[in-house]
């Protein structure tokens, strides 16, 4: 993954420095593109983040103040995300840039080495406790499926493979190599809180003539945050059950570790595979069996088919968890953002973990 990123990057540099030369000299004295007018009459801040929670918690702090952008599209992919040349003239003219860190990003911090410019460049993961990705048991794992189904076979175990109840018992919290953080860390508002937290007093550190209203408009949001943190906690320690099944990617690592709810999966969050072994499915398929699990969730963005083939088979509902990574053009549209997204995964936990 990293050797494919580097072919990447390396000449996506080259090309960045080559039209940031040429942009630079047909653009001396000039505002930069992105500059906007605030209410004060004073230019607005530039943000750039590379997904959807940062962007949106800066719009709730800046408010008018500040100009915010995502160089992630509607509905794209955030794990196969590359950036244009465009995308880092963007970023190297912003004052502000914010981006998840972790595995993704690797070409960002290649970026930030190569570049000389003043731009405020934050990694979400820096302002977290950072937990490191993980191989839950059963789990298709991205570096050691092969060597799994290989073993089984060899040990004269390939039915319990295919019955996936004890070919994986070793693989139970599993952190991968070379210590992988999962960056997907706004899945706990109890982060999110932290994140605006930081991105409140950034933005004053920057802008300090200003400190009043970023001050006032993060307290308004932070309520709503804490008050999102206390309802998650309720309802979950509340619940009948706390295990939830996941039939896909499982970006949502911070969250099941704040609140403490147990979990099983296909892939861990930032997997790039999308076809489970049959052992995976079996297992999966056992434990909603054994556990009486009414509901197997999938993400956004995914074709559902392998929760739909556990439910199936367990006469389970499947249901949608939102990791907020990026919106489609539909919900950008209808105007949803990080609290409307939590709450509605508020919602469909409560219903799983209470049939």
């Amino acid at each position: 993954m990293k050797k494919r990123l580097t072919a990447i990057i390396v000449p996506l540099i080259l090309c960045f420095l080559t039209v940031l030369t040429l942009a630079g000299c047909g653009a001396a004295g000039q505002e930069k593109e992105y500059a906007r007018t605030a209410p004060d009459g004073r230019p607005k801040i530039q943000v750039i983040t590379t997904i959807f929670p940062p962007y949106d918690f800066v719009r709730q702090i800046g408010g008018d103040y500040v100009e915010a952008d995502m160089l992630l599209k509607p509905g794209m992919e955030a794990h196969s995300y590359e950036p244009t040349p465009r995308d880092i003239i963007r970023i190297t003219e912003s004052d502000l840039f914010l981006y998840a860190g972790g595995e993704s990003d690797v070409w960002v911090e290649e970026l930030l080495e190569g570049n000389d410019s003043r731009v405020h460049a934050h990694s979400l993961l820096e302002w977290v406790e950072p937990l490191e990705e993980e191989t839950a048991e059963g789990m298709q794992s991205r570096e050691h499926d092969h060597d799994h189904e290989e073993e089984a076979l060899k040990n004269g175990a390939a039915e319990e493979t295919a019955g996936g109840t004890e070919a994986f018992a070793e693989d139970a919290g599993v952190h991968l190599e070379e210590g992988e953080y999962d960056e997907h860390v706004w899945t706990s508002p109890a982060n999110a809180i932290l994140i605006v937290e930081k991105i409140r007093d950034t933005l004053i550190s920057i802008d300090p003539d200003r400190a009043g209203i970023y001050e006032e408009n993060a307290r308004a949001y932070l309520e709503q945050l804490r008050s999102l943190d206390s309802d998650y906690r309720r309802v979950i320690g509340e619940a009948k059950r706390h295990t939830v099944i996941f039939g896909d990617r499982f970006p949502f690592l911070y969250l099941v570790k704040t609140y403490g709810l147990d979990y099983y999966a296909a892939f861990p969050g930032c997997s790039s595979e999308t076809e489970p072994s049959a052992a995976t499915i079996a297992f999966l398929t056992d434990e909603v069996k054994e556990e009486h699990i009414p509901v197997v969730f999938y993400l956004e963005l995914s074709n559902a088919k392998v929760a739909d083939a556990i439910a199936e088979v367990t006469g389970a509902r499947t249901a949608m968890l939102h990791s907020c990574h990026t919106l489609t053009r539909e919900e950008m549209q209808r105007g949803e953002n990080y609290l409307s997204l939590m709450r509605q995964n508020l919602e469909q936990l409560k219903l799983a973990l209470n049939e």
